[in-house]
């Protein structure tokens, strides 16, 4: 009987372990259909760059945020996927590899490593500030540290005139940050256990 029992809970073991992933990734969906849906809203060119303001950012910092480091960065990697094979869900109607090659291409690829930083710096996080700083330093800093170099190569930039330009991005990514902080706490105080 004891033996028995053992095996019906080893057998059980799997199918749980399969509903928790399946939830993951339906979360991890969510957040990618966020991502795109914030691509709806028009992309504010800025002069001096070959790059545009998004909305899009605020996704992933907030997938990071609400999902951890591990989902926030899959769902962003879910989200680039459907781009790369031809959906046109990146701001401005623009989709496919060709993204993946424009001067913008290195923020979108810096996404994922700033998603799994805003997620891996938010964990167990209670305060708004300390929130605020996981956006800041993952939807911000990482993003840049990615985007920037890949501008200026792309762009025929140096690096200073490339940073010095990308500094047109900070106050909004700045409102973004706080936006995705306030959202991320209220998601936390409502459902504690998404990120779980």
């Amino acid at each position: 009987m004891h033996a028995g029992s053992a095996a019906l809970k080893t057998a059980a073991m799997p199918v749980s372990s399969a509903v928790i992933d399946a939830k993951a990734l339906v979360r991890c969906a969510l957040f990618a259909a966020l991502i795109a849906a914030l691509g709806l809203l028009p992309p504010i060119p800025v002069p001096v760059l070959p790059v545009p303001v998004t909305a899009q950012t605020l996704g992933v910092m907030l997938a990071g945020a609400v999902l951890g480091p591990r989902r926030g960065a899959l769902a962003v990697v879910l989200f680039l996927g459907v781009v790369a094979v031809g959906f046109p869900l990146l701001a401005g109607g623009r989709g496919g590899l060709g993204a993946f090659f424009a001067p913008s291409a290195g923020f979108l690829l810096g996404w994922v490593p700033g998603a799994f930083v805003v997620g891996a710096l938010a964990v167990g996080a209670t305060s708004l500030l300390r929130l605020i700083a996981a956006c800041l330093t993952g939807g911000i800093g990482v993003v840049y540290l990615v985007g920037i170099p890949w501008m200026a190569a792309v762009a025929d930039l140096s690096l200073a005139q490339a940073s010095v330009a990308s500094l047109a991005f900070v106050p909004g990514d700045i409102l973004k940050a706080v936006l995705a902080a306030l959202a991320a706490r209220a998601v936390h105080r409502g459902y504690p256990a998404l990120g779980a």
